[in-house]
């Protein structure tokens, strides 16, 4: 459902609009010359407006360069019975989304408004995320390992070539896919972001090329796929090998052809799309067991970056704990905390079975929650759960440091489990990591799931 806005001084072309357009569901207003439209325009917002060249008191094509210099992020539609190629072309370099002529048909401005509001909403999306990018995180290290990372991504980013990022949850692979996006070429162009292990088996080819109104139940209008949305820029196909077999398939050929067909579709599209994919499991076995196709890993392994767990770069750790806690004071608009020096050894003694996601939430909470201005290693073993877990593994030798992390992290998860009262999806937010990955951590440590939910 949109706002559309209507600007026509001729009562059948609103009211035929007008139909066309509450049938598919919109919100419609309407003005009739060029002073309502701006009047309107003072108090209103609208997603998308229909304007006609000639209105009785002012020219469209300079109420046109009016409306986007004052709202630019608003998708304009021209309309005109006596349309000509150098209107068309002139509305266009002004910023018209599309031009039409009278009376329009049905079906063209039908596709005509799904394509413009598709427009909007990815124009506004990534507004959104260049706002918030002040607050995304950063790499932060200058361990040997975290240097080697950062001369892959100058590589990488100078280049259009695939790259496939390994290591497990919690490690910041999203942020090395954003950074490599920031220094491309195609940094202003959209940055797509896909979970795959996030979207149903039956849904995921809808989300990855679209599909056409009835493709199948429950499609009640077109829709454009992640590929579309990010032509031009990068697609980040997170968590790639839980993608069903079928997808990825079809995610072969677009590599191979640049081009797809939306479900239920039979229109062929040509997309210039950079891929970035991540994964947390092992790849090379999933291969062999036929889970993920060679072919495909082939095609997407061009440059591979794999990240360390946090347990492999500790000299990292007081770093990444004085950024978070700078970040989280200006974030929540409180005071910067100190961490005292028994409380980074602390810190850096911790195995953190979530890594850095984990290390930035406990971050996060000591710094809201903790009153004092310094946080000593007491504060700080309130906000880790199995504390007495933490004690075995700090205090083990090498020769049993495996099972003492794995006592730990099957007691952790229980833990966290107790805490959010069994709730799946909570708790694999709480602890950092995959739904999915939650899942399979209770079936391996054998815990008791009895009273479970996925339901938020």
């Amino acid at each position: 459902m949109a706002k559309i806005f209507l600007v026509d001084d001729e009562p059948n072309i609103i009211k035929v609009l007008s139909q066309i357009l509450q049938d598919e569901e919109h919100i419609i207003f309407s003005a009739s010359n060029g002073t309502e439209a701006l009047e309107f325009l003072k108090k209103n917002e609208p997603d998308l407006i229909f304007l006609d060249v000639w209105l009785p008191d002012a020219d469209g094509l300079q109420l046109l360069e009016t409306i986007k210099k004052e709202k630019p992020d608003i998708a304009v539609i021209m309309i005109s019975g006596h349309g000509s190629i150098d209107i068309a072309v002139k509305s266009t370099k002004i910023g018209a989304y599309d031009f039409l002529e009278k009376p329009p048909s049905l079906e063209r401005v039908v596709t005509v408004v799904n394509n413009a509001l598709e427009s909007v909403r990815l124009r506004r999306e990534n507004l959104k995320l260049r706002k918030e990018s002040r607050f995304d995180d950063e790499m932060i290290g200058k361990s040997a390992l975290m240097e080697e990372i950062r001369e892959i991504i100058d590589k990488a980013a100078a280049t259009n070539a695939r790259v496939f990022i390994t290591g497990k949850n919690g490690t910041g692979k999203e942020l090395i896919a954003k950074a490599i996006y920031r220094k491309s070429k195609r940094s202003d162009k959209p940055f797509i972001k896909v979970n795959c292990a996030a979207i149903p088996d039956e849904l995921i080819e809808s989300e990855l090329f679209g599909h056409e109104k009835g493709a199948f139940t429950g499609a009640v209008a077109r829709r454009i796929g992640k590929f579309e949305q990010a032509d031009g820029g990068t697609l980040f196909l997170d968590e790639i090998c839980d993608m069903s077999a079928s997808a990825q398939a079809k995610v072969l050929r677009v590599l191979q052809e640049q081009e797809l067909e939306r479900v239920g579709g039979t229109e062929t599209i040509k997309v210039d799309v950079r891929i970035i994919s991540a994964t947390n499991i092992d790849v090379k076995k999933a291969v062999e067991k036929n889970e993920f196709r060679e072919d495909l890993y082939y095609r997407l392994n061009v440059i591979p970056i794999h990240i360390p767990s946090l347990s492999e770069r500790k000299d990292d750790i007081p770093d990444l704990v004085c950024y978070f806690m700078k970040k989280f004071s200006e974030e929540h608009g409180i005071v910067e905390k100190r961490i005292s020096a028994g409380g980074m050894d602390f810190l850096s003694h911790y195995t953190w079975p979530g890594n850095i996601r984990e290390l930035k939430n406990l971050m996060e909470r000591a710094s809201i929650m903790i009153p004092s201005d310094e946080i000593g290693a007491d504060d700080l073993k309130k906000y880790i759960e199995a504390n007495e877990s933490y004690q075995e593994i700090y205090m083990t030798d090498k020769s049993s440091l495996k099972l003492a992390k794995e006592d730990f992290e099957k007691k952790y998860i229980e833990s966290a489990l107790e805490k959010n009262k069994g709730n799946i999806t909570l708790t694999a937010k709480d602890i950092g990591i995959e739904r999915t990955n939650l899942h399979r951590k209770i079936k391996q440590y054998n815990i008791e799931n009895s009273g479970y939910s996925d339901d938020e």
